[in-house]
């Protein structure tokens, strides 16, 4: 089987999503969900792509989960030849192994990129769910995840793998379900968020309501609240990277024409530019969501005390990377989290990376990960 090809599953269709430009990518439909803190909705479909070939006894499979933003658009595939987020680490030979694993990866439920989320229409009234979607949180992600994959035939992971906000998906799988997963890899994550990290996407939330086109959510599909989702871009950027690098890369280079109290320096244009491309391909009600569920989550809220919550993660196996460089998911949270785990008697190796860009390194600096990562899914 060539990769992108999928034998275990009838999809539904290969879709795009009536709002937002994105690539082809298959559809599920898992039936009603009754969402972790509440609420319910009468179906929910899950966008996802795969790549490499399932064995016969179907024990070599890898989900992949997702930050914020991504959708399942990992790697290219025949259905999609476009680069992926993640083009670099999956395929032969790759970190993520297509001549030994079966690749799954799946948009998050709540988000804008073919998954039932608040942009979805709710087939009970005709309208879009927007604000009137259940509270979203990262163990709605991880269970809806799993539903796909049952839905699929797969009842168990060779391994589970996230970053950002996937990687604190990847934990709550292993928790919730810990006799699913053998290996399980946690990337610039953590099992809660810090208060900094609270802080930054708490304003980037208060910009899009407080713009006046929000309209308490409900805004035209065509009029959204461009300027509150720029604003909340920009201030994610600027976490997404680490000090050094904005040195390094722009110092304080000035625009060849800078206007008076406008953009004068090239990082501001550079912001500008990555930000206009962002808020026309990503819904707003669906960023307050995902961005909201990621201060809510905290392992230890999935048992009594918190040696309990980290003795539940099941993996046999986990590796726990952070970058040193990262302001957003600080390594001391990612050194916290490893050392939280070994104390509960779990396998637990820690790669500290010295990557200069920052909470992105995983997207860029593949030359650290992909060897941290590859050993660790060879190794026995």
């Amino acid at each position: 089987m060539r990769d992108g090809e999928d034998s275990i599953a009838r999809p539904l269709g290969l879709l795009h999503s009536p709002t937002f430009a994105m690539p082809a990518y298959r559809l599920q439909n898992i039936g009603p969900y009754r969402f972790h803190r509440g609420g319910e909705v009468p179906e929910v479909s899950l966008a996802y792509e795969t790549w490499g070939a399932l064995n016969h006894a179907r024990s070599n499979v890898v989900l992949l989960t997702t930050g914020l933003s991504p959708g399942c658009h990992a790697h290219s595939t025949l259905l999609d030849p476009s680069p992926g987020w993640w083009e670099g680490m999956i395929g032969p030979g790759r970190a993520l192994d297509t001549d030994r694993y079966f690749v799954i990866c799946n948009n998050s439920v709540g988000s804008c990129h073919g998954s039932t989320g608040p942009a979805s229409v709710d087939p009970r009234t005709g309208s879009r769910y927007r604000m009137s979607f259940p509270e979203l949180s990262v163990e709605d992600i991880a269970a809806t995840s799993r539903l796909l994959l049952q839905s699929l035939g797969v009842t168990k992971l060779a391994a589970v793998v996230g970053s950002s906000l996937g990687g604190m998906t990847s934990l709550a799988y292993a928790a919730m379900f810990p006799h699913e997963v053998d290996k399980l890899v946690t990337i610039s994550a953590a099992a809660s968020a810090s208060t900094f990290a609270i802080a930054l996407r708490s304003i980037q939330r208060e910009a899009i309501r407080t713009d006046p086109a929000w309209l308490d959510g409900s805004y035209p599909l065509d009029k959204p609240p461009l300027v509150g989702m720029a604003l909340a871009r920009k201030l994610g950027l600027v976490s997404y990277r680490s000090p050094g690098e904005w040195g390094l890369r722009f110092k304080r280079d000035r625009v060849e024409k800078p206007k008076a109290h406008g953009i004068e320096f090239e990082i501001e244009a550079y912001l500008e530019h990555q930000a206009s491309r962002f808020i026309h391909t990503f819904d707003a009600n669906c960023y307050l969501y995902l961005s909201r569920a990621m201060d809510l989550f905290s392992l230890e809220s999935h048992a009594e005390t918190p040696e309990e919550a980290y003795a539940r993660v099941g993996a046999r196996r986990t590796l726990v990377v952070g970058v040193e460089t990262d302001i957003l998911f600080p390594v001391e949270q990612q050194l916290d989290l490893a050392n939280r785990l070994r104390a509960a008697g779990k396998n637990v190796h820690l790669a500290r990376l010295s990557s200069l860009q920052g909470h992105d390194s995983f997207l860029i600096d593949l030359d650290r990960f992909s060897p941290v990562i590859g050993s660790f899914l060879e190794e026995g």
